[in-house]
């Protein structure tokens, strides 16, 4: 009662929520525009203009009128592997349906239009009245999925309006969030359209029960279920087998310039048995040849590979994307870029395999990586001089390499089954 007191106190003292609904339409269409402008001076804005530009036309060209389609919806990369168990257990058990994906971030679309997970991919036009009809009109889902944060009121409320089936997966919810504010009316509302609300944590259950939503359960992050899967397949590289020789490998993935000012200084040093392996997240050539040219050591690039014999290297430069999950299987330690820069990336793929994690200090609303570092499993550090310090511990002590590796992955196998709970809801609805 007291945590529905507080709500209906701040819906009284909260502005009109037509009104705010009103704003948040008119700066959907004033961004529409500004980011029509911003592209023409930058290459990742136009390819978000372009894209959804292009989305309505390619709908038009592959869908028949008598299809019948399940729509998932991620904003980026990350978020499109967090679905994808979901997505694969669709394809396979849904046949008769064909599967779309939608992006928002150009990030994930370049990387993952032609995946063969799904049917059809494209962007999400831009959330207004307007796109969504026209959007809705043309692919008629029979289920919407939206996963984790992507939470868009036009859409939602079209979708309301139709009796469209429409979920929300591996939700994290926080009380910063505008759902929890006195001025986030018209959000609240906008929650109340999906028909069920798949969270993470308990946390976000009794936040959403404090505004009056109670169409939820806890299945955890589907994400768990996904790395799962990575350590299931054959994650056999060639090139790494001739690379590795018997040696300790410590992977690097996903690095910013921020996190190789803490990695190199130790690389040069010369002082360990480690071999590197550095997968940055900027493969661009110019970012590649200064990292490269920034370590003392014998290094090679992936790009450079072919006919040499790579057992002599000892610094080897991953410059083209899609290998990292499979690197990591042989890894003796990791070390996760973004948490010296503008956020981390994923701890999963490295602590599904057993290994210690290494990351920078910026990790807070990481749930995994909150979780694992007060477990002992991801290793924080803030400084080169605290790199240099916990690598070489963790090389000359097997028993604390070990011990912290078996951590990640005990939890990783604690955290699996999402998928099961949300299909089981799903055959409910199909």
């Amino acid at each position: 009662m007291a945590a529905n007191g507080i709500y209906i106190k701040k819906r009284i003292l909260a502005p009109n929520e037509d009104s705010v609904f009103a704003i948040y339409n008119f700066a959907v269409q004033l961004s529409a525009l500004l980011l029509k402008l911003i592209a023409l001076f930058h290459p990742k804005i136009k390819l978000f203009v372009e894209g959804r530009k292009a989305a309505i036309p390619y709908l038009q060209q592959n869908i028949s009128p008598g299809d019948s389609i399940i729509c998932v919806h991620t904003a980026s990369l990350g978020e499109f592997e967090q679905g994808l168990p979901i997505i694969e257990q669709l394809k396979k058990n849904y046949p008769e349906h064909r599967i779309l994906v939608t992006f928002f971030s150009p990030s994930g679309y370049e990387v993952k239009k032609n995946t063969s997970a799904a049917d059809l991919v494209t962007y999400l036009p831009m959330d207004t009245k307007k796109n969504a009809k026209k959007f809705l009109d043309l692919v008629n889902p029979k289920l919407v999925i939206f996963v984790k944060y992507e939470i868009w009121p036009n859409y939602l409320r079209a979708l309301s309006q139709r009796s469209t089936p429409t979920l929300l997966i591996s939700a994290l919810f926080k009380e910063s969030q505008i759902y929890f504010k006195g001025y986030g009316g018209f959000m609240r509302k906008t929650l109340r359209h999906f028909t069920h609300i798949f969270v993470q944590d308990a946390k976000s259950i009794a936040l959403l029960s404090g505004i009056g939503i109670e169409n939820t359960d806890i299945s955890g992050d589907t994400r768990f279920d996904r790395v799962i899967e990575i350590l299931e397949r054959d994650n056999s590289l060639a090139f790494m087998e001739n690379f590795k020789n018997g040696r300790q490998v410590l992977v690097a993935g996903s690095t910013w310039p921020d996190d190789e000012e803490v990695l190199v200084p130790y690389i040069n040093t010369g002082e360990s048995s480690l071999k590197f392996v550095l997968a940055p997240h900027n493969i661009k050539p110019e970012h590649i040849n200064k990292l490269k040219s920034s370590i003392t050591k014998k290094t090679i690039l992936y790009s450079e590979l072919e006919n040499k014999d790579l057992s002599n290297c000892e610094v080897l430069i991953i410059d083209t994307i899609g290998l990292l999950t499979k690197i990591y299987s042989y890894a003796d330690i990791s070390y996760v870029g973004g948490g010296f820069a503008t956020g981390l990336h994923n701890t999963l793929e490295p602590a599904v395999y057993g290994i210690p994690v290494i990351i920078g200090p910026n990790f807070k609303g990481f749930k995994e990586a909150e979780d694992l570092v007060k477990k002992g499993g991801v290793l924080v550090v803030k400084s080169p001089k605290e790199f240099f310090t916990l690598v070489n511990d963790l090389t000359k002590d097997e028993a604390y390499l070990k011990r912290t590796g078996d951590i990640n992955s005990t939890y990783v196998s604690e955290n699996k089954g999402a998928s099961i709970q949300i299909m089981a809801y799903i055959r409910t609805l199909i």
